[in-house]
């Protein structure tokens, strides 16, 4: 069957969690299976996904991508299943596997079997222990840090190649550098920084959910552990102008990489910034697959790859009517803004405000990402000419040493220490070629 290209997220374990993080938009999916009682993907359905998805994949090698709830919860033979389903139904093809988790049951038997792997370990952590403690808690209300930070050791001890996922909130937003420095002692060289939104009904809807979709209308504000749009752009901007100082080619942070990608006039590898959506689908423990990881609700359901063939739901008119969505409904103030060839309008979860001329569909981020991709221009175009010239990107670092160079001279007043560092007034030094 033909279509665009598509990745599943699986979440063999639905919503189950040993932690109860505060802003966690997916816990409470868990009342969308009232009857539920054994929350693990049953080996059928297992081994339905992964011999469906394998044969949908015409490319030499397939990613798998393991998320929950905390799919650590299953256990690692769990997981030993996994691997050799997908050795019997790889036919000749190479397969990878990413696998989030929340850390704190990371041990020696779950880090010696990703190395054999060679499972890549997506960790959540939302920086020092004061930033991450504020909302990640388990279920006793209890803070997480020295359990996701002994996880981490472990991983690090094995070799375990591993990135970070870091939230960004009301409780880090404000602290971006301390994040930033923070992750790159830690052993982090890939981080996402991935903003929290949401909206609640102030009860739950017939579903019994309470956080809700952005086509919801009702009355429901956003909560208060959400981030602000103008305190995320700031956040970004900041670590950027670090990064790009310091960091580029070392470390390496995932909205940065994508913003290259669309300075170099290619399709961004993330699919909120991509003009049309909809490859990005979740598959829940029961075999149901929805458009989304953020759209599971009952109305984004595709339908249950045990009725039907995983390829004709990823392909389905209403999933394609899902994803063109994202462009059909971009507003025209998105439609005429200088940086919509990097936004795109972002995620269609996010666009639930509207825009100065009273159309529905202005993104809640907006401010903060126009802030963000006009700070980044200049250098971003620095970076994609190296790029397109054979060269590293990392030269962009020579540039802004220059470029602050240049900016601390004009700058400068006349009895200042001249900024080259001479020890000799501005006036005396390079001052005198500007008299």
């Amino acid at each position: 069957m033909s279509g665009r290209a598509f990745h599943v997220m699986a979440k063999p374990v639905g919503p189950i969690c040993n932690l109860d993080c505060t802003y966690c938009f997916y816990l409470e999916k868990e009342r969308l299976y009232p009857r539920a009682s054994d929350w693990a993907m049953a080996g059928d359905v297992l081994e339905t996904f992964i011999r469906e998805y394998i044969d949908a994949n015409d490319v030499p090698s397939v990613s798998f991508t393991w998320q929950g709830g905390e799919p650590t919860l299953l256990g690692v033979d769990y997981f030993r299943q996994v691997v050799a389903l997908q050795a019997k139904h790889a036919r000749g093809k190479t397969i990878q596997n990413a696998f989030q988790t929340n850390g704190v049951l990371i041990d020696d038997e779950w880090a010696t079997f990703f190395k054999e792997h060679d499972i890549l370990v997506g960790v959540s952590i939302d920086g020092p222990r004061d930033v991450h403690d504020a909302y990640r808690v388990d279920k006793g209300g209890q803070p997480t840090f020295d359990k996701v930070m002994r996880g981490l050791d472990v991983l690090a001890r094995h070799g375990v190649a591993f990135n970070t996922l870091t939230t960004v909130h009301r409780a880090n937003a404000s602290h971006p550098l301390e994040v930033y420095r923070f992750l790159k002692a830690h052993g982090s060289g890939y981080m996402q920084f991935i903003p929290i939104v949401e909206r609640a009904a102030p009860r739950a809807t017939s579903d019994g959910l309470l956080l809700v979709s952005p086509d919801f209308d009702g009355r429901a504000g956003v909560t208060p552990w959400s981030v602000d749009s103008r305190q995320f752009g700031e956040f970004l901007c900041t670590i950027f102008d670090e990064w790009v100082r310091h960091d580029v080619g070392r470390y390496f942070v995932q909205l940065f990489d994508v913003c290259l990608e669309m300075w170099s006039g290619l399709d961004a590898s993330l699919c909120v910034f991509r003009r049309t959506c909809g490859g990005a689908m979740a598959l829940e423990h029961g075999g149901d697959l929805y458009s989304c990881d953020h759209y599971v609700y009952p109305e984004n359901r595709l339908g249950s790859i045990m009725e039907t063939p995983l390829a004709f739901l990823a392909h389905s008119a209403q999933q394609e009517a899902f994803g063109d969505a994202k462009d059909t409904s971009l507003p025209r103030y998105c439609r005429e803004c200088d940086v919509r060839f990097a936004c795109n309008g972002e995620c269609p979860k996010h666009r639930f405000l509207t825009t100065p001329d009273g159309e529905p569909g202005l993104n809640y981020l907006c401010a903060g990402y126009k802030r963000f991709f006009r700070h980044v221009d200049a250098p971003m175009r620095v970076m994609a000419a190296e790029l397109a010239a054979g060269r590293a990107p990392a030269n962009v670092m020579a540039w802004m040493a220059a470029e602050d160079a240049r900016r601390a001279l004009q700058a400068a007043g006349r009895n200042d220490p001249c900024p080259c560092g001479s020890g000799r007034k501005y006036k005396q030094c390079h001052g005198r070629s500007a008299s």
